[in-house]
């Protein structure tokens, strides 16, 4: 009990009259930006999750001169 190809393009014409073609143009560009939209923001997602997992490495010459700053700051 499949579909024709007659039911299909009945389907199709009658949606093409209702909406028009202007609407349906639109409608079909918004999708296409929400498609993007949503593929940017999980790559961005990807690259902040590869961020999260690179190890930081501190210079310890750099860290033992910031806790000086600090601690001469407090005393101060």
């Amino acid at each position: 009990m499949g579909l024709s190809f007659w039911q299909i393009a009945v389907v199709v014409i009658l949606f093409v009259l209702l909406f028009g073609r202007g609407k349906i143009s639109d409608l079909m560009g918004d999708v296409a930006k929400g498609i993007k939209s949503f593929k940017k923001g999980m790559a961005e997602e990807d690259e902040v999750m590869v961020r999260r997992e690179e190890p930081k490495v501190i210079d310890q010459k750099k860290e033992t001169e910031l806790r000086d700053k600090n601690s001469e700051k407090t005393n101060s």
